[in-house]
Order: structure tokens, then sequence, then C-alpha cells
């Protein structure tokens, strides 16, 4: 009997050795799923974090501007071009408001200074409105050729000229709802002439305006007519017109379509899309344009305290364009 009850001992001690066998079963569990739970418990972690914090940095940079801080910043932005641009000025060559209705009839599509190179012939040809209007059209369309698309803007200022002699007595009307019955005459030429022939406070929204209030958050609208209207109740009608000639002013210098020079620009700190250009500020800086860049403006006979050097003749070499 004590024979078995060894036999059965062993085979008792042979289960009881079992279990620690079955732990080579459990090598197997230990090669694949706790490592692969490991894994992507591991993934999982980094997801989880950057779930957290992903609503606090959201909605720190989606926090909306109010009005009255917007009105306050784009104020600042005008007293900073001021000190910036002390000089700014329109950058037509005018000598009187016919000339500077003609001249900027024809910067349409074109640069000021090609204008201010192609209008000294044509003024010196046809001085009045009488003048221009009695003209051979192909003579005016020869004269205004470097100025691009001549054949509608000889009619124009043609149109405007027998206009003026016809209906205004050959004189240049100071009422906006005059001056935009004249042909090739809008909104944008009547208040270049009203503001800086006459002294009547205006708004220009030209290209270079429309991007700039755009880029400063003054505005989402992009019909020129509603830009108008929305700058107009931020700035004081005191501050309208030299607001315009700033505003342009930085466009054409520093704030351009495609490279704004955002590390030379004096007003980052104000500016919510500062980044959109070149922030390096050695690289910025070639990119400066007229007197910023050390280049000719557009101007030929520029107004007394302008800073850079006047422009060259048609023909010349010289001038950096916007």
């Amino acid at each position: 009997m004590e024979p078995v009850k060894t036999a059965k001992t062993g085979r008792v001690d042979a289960e009881a050795a079992a279990p620690a066998k079955a732990v080579k079963p459990a090598k197997a569990a230990k090669v694949a799923p706790p490592a692969k739970a490991v894994r992507s418990a591991t993934s999982v972690a980094p997801a989880k974090v950057a779930k957290s914090a992903a609503p606090a940095t959201v909605v720190k940079a989606a926090k909306p501007e109010s009005r009255l801080a917007m009105i306050r910043r784009a104020r600042k932005i005008n007293r900073e071009l001021a000190e910036v641009f002390p000089y700014a000025h329109p950058e037509l060559d005018f000598r009187n408001p016919f000339e500077l209705l003609v001249a900027t009839v024809l910067s349409a599509q074109t640069t000021d200074l090609r204008v201010n190179q192609t209008t000294p012939a044509l003024f010196a040809k046809y001085p009045t409105p009488e003048d221009l209007a009695a003209a051979v059209p192909e003579e005016v369309e020869e004269l205004i050729r470097p100025t691009g698309f001549f054949r509608a803007k000889t009619k124009s200022i043609m149109g405007l000229a027998a206009s003026l002699r016809d209906d205004f007595g050959g004189e240049v009307p100071g009422r906006l709802e005059d001056l935009v019955k004249l042909p090739g005459v809008g909104r944008k030429t009547a208040f270049v002439v009203l503001g800086n022939a006459f002294g009547v406070p205006g708004i220009t929204v030209d290209t270079h305006f429309m991007r700039l209030v755009r880029r400063w958050k003054w505005t989402e609208q992009e019909d020129p007519v509603k830009i108008e209207a929305e700058i107009a109740e931020i700035f004081p009608k005191s501050e309208w017109t030299m607001l315009s000639h700033r505003v342009i002013f930085h466009g054409r210098r520093i704030c351009h379509a495609r490279k704004p020079a955002c590390g030379a620009c004096p007003i980052t700190h104000l500016c919510p899309s500062y980044g959109e250009g070149e922030t390096d500020p050695e690289k910025a800086r070639k990119l400066l344009k007229y007197e910023m860049g050390g280049f000719p403006g557009q101007r030929l006979d520029p107004p007394p305290g302008y800073p850079g050097r006047p422009a060259p003749p048609l023909g010349a070499s010289g001038g950096a364009r916007a």
C-alpha cells in the first residue's frame, strides 16, 4: 500500500509542480498582449494630454477683440503712422484742381510715378479743360500711352474736360455729388480731389487702403463703399484725408501685397496679421521701397519736407515701383 501512496504522492507532487510549468504558457501571454497593451496605453496617453491642453489654447486664441478695443488700436495705429510718415502727401504732381483730377483718373491700373512722368507733356499742351476738350483724341492717346489703357483713359479725360467746360464754367466743382457725375470719376477719385485740392475731408479707398484695413481687422468688408463707411465710423472726420495718406504710404513702402516687410514694420505690436510677411529684420529691410529703402519717390516735384529723392523723368532710370 505504501508504494501506491508513494505513487499517489508522486502524482500529487507532479500536479503541484504543474502550476509552475503552467507559467510557461504565461510566456505566450507575456509575448504579445501585455507588451501591446503597454504600447497602446503609451500611445493613448499623449493623445489624452493633447486633448485636455487643446481647449485652453483655442479659447485663448479665439477670444474676440471688442469693438472698443479695436477702435482704440486703430486710432493708435493712425497716431503712430503720423510719427513715421509726418510728410505723407498725395503722390501725384499737380498745380491746380484740374491737373489733380486728370492725374487721378490716369492713375487707374498704373503707378503714380508713371502718371507723374507722363502728365508734364500732357499739361504743357492742354493746360485747361477747354484745351483738352478740343484736342485730337489720337494725339492725347499718344501722350498718355505710358499709363496703359490709353484709349479708355483718353475718352474719360476728354469727356470730363468737356463736361467741366460745358456744365461748370471750366472749373472743377468742389462737391462730391458733382464730381462723381464726370466721366471716369468715382468716389475714390472724387475724395482725392476734394481732400487735396479743396480741403474737404474724405477717405480714399484704393487697393493699398483696402488691403491694410483688412489686415488690421478694422473691417471685413470687401466693397470699397462699405469699407469707407465703416472706417468713417472709427475716426473723426478731421482725420480722414491724412489717415488715407498715411495708410497708403505704409502700404506702398512697408506693408506690401505679396511680401510685407513685417520685420521692418514700426507697428507690429498693433498688427494682428504680423508674420504674414518676412519677419527677419535684415531681409525685411531689403523689401522697403521709395525713401524708406533709399530709392527715389513717386513725385518729380515733391512737396517741401519730403525726405526722399525726386523721381526721375520719363525714360530715365531709377526708382522703386509699387
